[in-house]
């Protein structure tokens, strides 16, 4: 995907278009490569191979995925109503669900505890991740919130010849505040504690990610998947390994019956994470896609938790 950096870096981005490069591609490698933020994110390595849904589903449905050796299982929670009823959350969904789980493991990691705050601070950060905190931004995130919170997650891993089987929360406890606005809702989730099983885990297991490319895609959630699944595949890559359409349709295209409505929908996306990764070398034809071994997003000298690498120019000097 180095064509279209190349462009923008020789004549801008009128010179992209010229060039029939689409426009939302254009957009997310300009917008990435004019970001001089050197800040990175952490997600647990099985969140890069099986996420969420991509739209809600009916809340009181669970949602299944599988990817290679990872199975991901994650079943809806419950609140009580004032009557005395219980109703279903629902599982968590969308681009703001995965920016707000980024949000929970980067902090995690960068504080050295499991104990995050949410509140302003998730608020301001995804400011920075390019979310407004009013209006329907501001309700939509208080909900993925407390998707988070109540529902339950498991991951199943083969390794060769060995299961392991992690069932979890994501958080431990919760606490819920009023929002500021009545209208936007009763409830927050101000204070969270992750699980020490998910915690390890991801402490274990962590996947570095730019937070200049996490903002250049977040509203995006296909786009966000991609980027986390090819950060965290490519640089371990020994040799060049293909990928069937099949195998990419059934970790990329849960809930899409047919592979002709599947692959326009997923090209679209793979070139908007390839656009905020520089060095991914992916090649695709009529089976599938090849790919090869190529540099990470994030320089693997920056020490984990750090927060902060050197900004891109500086990262060429490692490499």
């Amino acid at each position: 995907m180095g064509t279209v950096h190349d462009i923008l870096e020789a004549g801008g981005k009128e010179a992209a278009l010229r060039a029939d490069i689409e426009r939302a591609v254009v957009e997310a490698a300009a917008l990435y490569m004019a970001d001089e933020s050197a800040s990175i994110g952490f997600l647990y390595s099985g969140w890069c191979q099986a996420a969420l849904p991509h739209r809600r589903l009916p809340d009181e449905d669970s949602w299944q995925i599988s990817s290679g050796g990872v199975a991901l299982s994650v079943e809806p929670g419950r609140k009580p109503l004032s009557d005395g009823h219980w109703s279903w959350v629902g599982v968590p969904y969308g681009s703001r669900a995965r920016l707000i789980m980024l949000y929970l493991q980067s902090e995690a990691l960068r504080t050295g505890s499991r104990d995050v705050m949410l509140g302003r601070s998730l608020r301001d950060w995804l400011s920075r991740m390019g979310i407004s905190s009013g209006g329907k931004s501001q309700k939509d995130v208080r909900e993925q919130a407390e998707r988070i919170a109540r529902c339950r997650f498991t991951f199943h891993v083969t390794t060769g010849s060995r299961v392991g089987l992690v069932n979890q929360n994501v958080m431990d406890t919760a606490m819920f505040v009023p929002a500021e606005d009545p209208a936007q809702g009763s409830l927050f989730v101000e204070v969270a504690r992750l699980s020490e099983v998910f915690y390890e885990q991801l402490r274990k297991h962590p996947v570095p990610v730019e937070e200049a490319a996490v903002r250049s895609i977040s509203n995006n959630s296909m786009a966000l998947d991609l980027y986390a699944w090819l950060a965290y595949r490519l640089h371990a890559l020994e040799k060049s390994t293909p990928v069937s359409w099949a195998a990419i349709k059934g970790q990329f295209g849960a809930g899409t019956q047919r592979m002709n409505n599947f692959k326009p929908t997923f090209i679209a996306n793979l070139k908007l994470a390839l656009a905020v990764y520089r060095h991914a070398k992916v090649d695709m034809d009529e089976r599938g896609l090849t790919l090869h071994p190529s540099r990470p997003p994030v320089p693997p000298r920056a020490p984990a938790g750090a927060g902060k690498v050197p900004t891109r120019q500086a990262q060429r000097t490692f490499l």
